[in-house]
């Protein structure tokens, strides 16, 4: 299991990106949307981060009120996963994906609430800086 992490800092508005790998992707395996874990189990010491969203393998988004680790069609009148409804009220049947995290999550989008030592460095900064 891997995943790819979208740590956003909403102190700078900035957005950093970790890939995650087996050992430690396992610790976060069933989470849900809402929920915190630390640092430590992601190799960020000292950081506490929330859950906010995320998407699985096929790219559909991940919903806090659709329970469970299931793909599901809902109708939708606005919110995630629906771009734009074009006629006020017309609910929408779209497949979305539920709020935990499990083997086929692809992405998971988190907020820092709390910060550690070490500073997050942009993924684009440090592959100049290689060259």
């Amino acid at each position: 299991m891997e995943f790819k992490l979208v740590i956003s800092n909403p102190k700078t508005g900035q957005s950093y990106l970790k890939d995650v790998k087996e050992p430690n992707a396992s610790s976060i395996n069933g989470l849900k949307i809402g929920q915190t874990f630390k640092g430590e189990s992601v190799d960020l010491p000292g950081y506490e981060f929330e859950i906010t969203g995320g998407s699985d393998i096929a790219g559909f988004p991940m919903r806090k009120d659709v329970r469970g680790s299931v793909r599901k069609k809902i109708p939708i009148v606005k919110g995630i996963g629906l771009r734009r409804n074009k006629r006020k009220g017309l609910r929408v049947l779209k497949t979305v994906a539920g709020n935990t995290i499990y083997e086929k999550t692809a992405e998971v989008n988190v907020k820092i609430l709390k910060e550690g030592r070490e500073k997050l460095v942009a993924k684009e900064k440090t592959e100049e800086k290689k060259k």
